[in-house]
């Protein structure tokens, strides 16, 4: 069944190889290759998976030619599959030769295998390297097996680095260490927070679970981050924090144990506190590595990092500014201190960016900290 795109024309169309269209044939060409996307169902229903994974190609184009042989289609065209997965939608993103076309017995029928993402998951496209990353060495050293990994998973054999757990405070690039391990070894990265996963039906959490590991399967070699882990993997002492989210555990558990050795695919959980994690969970993970916070060298880096790209001058002495930031993040050195200083020297006039703009950003933040300490006394 083929579907054309112009809906509100109400141009509905259903051909096959024994019914002919109104249109004129004599410019229609058999296709050579026509190339297809699948991109779910038409109306929301929570009890069907939205992705398909195809599994083989080539069995899949005999599939296809049974029920569509004969179509006529174009681009943007969209054709509904009525046998396994009745009403599934599959869009028609190319066709060679170009124009309208038939699908005939030796047209090749090609998937794309970009699936559409449900709206929890994120796919990073972001562009980091190590280089970005100012100090954690021994996280980039721990990193770099996953890196090996990611590159060449049968290299590994029974002893894949597969489920990764990075811990440390706020801000010290956990989420950064991921991109670069995703631009490094360019592979998709989804991301995912422990907080979304929560649903709101029995069932729907699982259902999510298993949904971004099979979008996974199809994309691998793949990173999958999952942001807040302590949200769903909170010890059995903190039973009423955490609430029932046991759902959640089991299905994560359950996908990290069926992924194979040679699948390229690496689960990447991320926690503020470890010390919060339930102990059998923390021990499914085969590698933890720390994030620390920053000493005053690696401070002057990261505001020498930052300070560099910013449009304005800066006139300001970055080893005196490393001292007094002890104890903040490299986040909250760029995006509290380095941003606020700018929007400070922009505010006032200024030509470039002074000395006195840090002290301002400084005090700014440090205000913030003690009214925050305040409301939580």
């Amino acid at each position: 069944m083929l579907i054309k795109r112009e809906l509100s024309e109400a141009s509905y169309v259903e051909k096959s190889s024994r019914k002919s269209t109104s249109r004129s044939t004599n410019k229609i060409k058999n296709a050579r290759i026509i190339k297809l996307k699948p991109v779910g169902y038409p109306i929301k229903d929570n009890s069907r998976p939205l992705i398909v994974e195809i599994v083989d190609e080539k069995l899949f184009e005999i599939y296809a030619k049974e029920q569509w042989i004969g179509s006529i289609v174009e681009i943007n065209d969209y054709l509904f599959d009525q046998r396994l997965i009745p009403d599934y939608a599959f869009r028609v993103v190319y066709t060679e030769p170009k124009g309208r076309v038939k699908i005939t017995e030796n047209t090749r029928i090609l998937i794309e295998n970009e699936y559409p993402l449900p709206p929890y998951i994120i796919r990073v496209e972001e562009k980091i390297s190590f280089e970005d990353i100012i100090g954690q060495d021994e996280a980039k050293r721990k990193c770099k097996i996953v890196l090996e990994y990611l590159k060449n998973p049968k290299r590994f054999g029974e002893f894949p680095p597969k489920n990764i757990l990075f811990h440390g405070p706020p801000g010290t690039g956990k989420t950064s260490m991921a991109k670069a391990l995703a631009s490094n070894a360019n592979v998709t990265m989804l991301m995912i927070r422990a907080t979304d996963l929560i649903g709101e039906y029995v069932g729907d959490a699982a259902r999510k679970i298993h949904e971004l590991y099979k979008i996974a399967r199809a994309k691998k070699p793949c990173i999958i981050f999952i942001d807040e882990f302590d949200a769903i993997a909170l010890d059995r002492r903190f039973q009423a924090l955490r609430g029932d989210v046991s759902e959640i555990v089991n299905a994560i558990l359950s996908e990290m144990d069926g992924l194979r050795n040679e699948d390229g695919i690496v689960t990447i959980a991320a926690t503020n506190n470890i010390s919060l994690l339930d102990v059998a969970i923390r021990n499914r993970f085969e590698i933890e590595i720390e994030f620390k916070m920053p000493d005053e060298k690696e401070r002057y880096k990261i505001l020498k990092h930052y300070c560099d790209k910013l449009p304005l001058e800066v006139k300001a002495n970055l080893y005196e500014l490393a001292k007094l930031t002890e104890g903040l993040s490299p986040r909250e050195i760029k995006e509290k201190i380095i941003k606020e200083a700018f929007h400070i020297a922009i505010s006032e006039n200024s030509s470039y960016i002074k000395q006195e703009h840090f002290i301002k950003a400084l005090k700014l933040l440090k205000r913030d900290i003690n009214n925050v300490h305040y409301l939580y006394r």
